[in-house]
């Protein structure tokens, strides 16, 4: 069972997303066409298979334009979809349902896109005790629904944002001078609650960043031989995170080579919506 979002969380989101599709003067083709006093039964259908996150785009989309809605749910995030499965339906004036339905749809579709690959990552590399884990490149102002999103396929998240912990990358390498000042600064300053973690792009790298014991070591773009060398040589010492050329056809090789987890951006940044529709009942 996922844990949901809270509704405070996703309302400012959805609401947001609601004033941008409304613009300035409101839905002008519901207001010209449908009688004000029209209500509307409606239902919210997979049209094709996946795993579903973020129904509750759909129901605060509609509760923000009728508050008095009886929105219905039948399915829960997280859920396996088949085509045709109804996911919620609600009763509403008509106005609201059609000028909440893109945005419901352009969440939900969106989050269960994310849900539905990420799911597909997991299960390609089931039984061998790796966790497929997110990045930072989500949608700017989604993150927080994009990363709940991946819970609801399987997947773990990676840090939030800059403040969540200390990673350090190739180029704040290359400003520090080096991999050993760069951890020994991280160090120096990371409060007893924080992670470190850093990337490193060979073999020798890894082998300096080793001493200075790093919480997590992400091994970046490292050839299968390699990765399976870098286990070798942590010996369960450390956390090892692999990165870079990770696809649905290269996931389960990497890892079978030993690493603990796999991180994917795809999840995110290339993940197609799941087509879902909403139709009268």
């Amino acid at each position: 069972m996922i844990t949901p979002l809270p509704d405070l969380l996703i309302a400012p989101i959805v609401r947001a997303a609601l004033a941008e599709d409304l613009g300035r003067a409101g839905d002008l083709t519901s207001q010209a066409c449908v009688p004000a006093e029209a209500r509307l039964s409606v239902i919210w259908a997979a049209r094709r298979p996946g795993v579903l996150a973020g129904l509750d785009c759909a129901r605060l989309a509609l509760a923000e334009l009728a508050p008095e809605v009886g929105f219905i749910a039948l399915a829960d995030d997280g859920d396996t979809l088949s085509p045709g499965q109804v996911l919620a339906r609600a009763e509403a004036p008509a106005r609201a349902v059609l000028a909440a339905e893109r945005t419901g749809l352009n969440l939900m579709g969106r989050l269960s896109g994310i849900a539905t690959l990420t799911r597909a990552y997991v299960d390609a590399v089931a039984g061998t005790g790796v966790r497929i884990t997110d990045t930072r490149k989500t949608t700017p102002g989604l993150r927080q629904l994009e990363k709940y999103a991946v819970r609801c396929g399987g997947g773990v998240n990676h840090r939030f944002g800059l403040d969540d912990a200390i990673l350090i990358k190739d180029n704040h390498v290359a400003a520090c001078g080096g991999v050993r000042p760069a951890l020994e600064r991280a160090r120096a300053t990371a409060g007893h609650l924080v992670k470190v973690e850093i990337e490193v792009d060979g073999l020798d790298q890894l082998a300096e960043a080793l001493p200075l014991s790093p919480d997590v070591i992400m091994l970046d773009n490292f050839s299968l031989a390699d990765l399976r060398k870098a286990v070798a040589m942590t010996a369960g010492r450390v956390t090892l995170e692999a990165s870079g050329g990770v696809d649905l056809t290269t996931v389960r090789a990497i890892a079978e080579t030993g690493v603990q987890v796999i991180s994917v951006g795809a999840l995110t940044h290339s993940a197609p919506g799941l087509d879902i529709g909403l139709d009268a009942a």
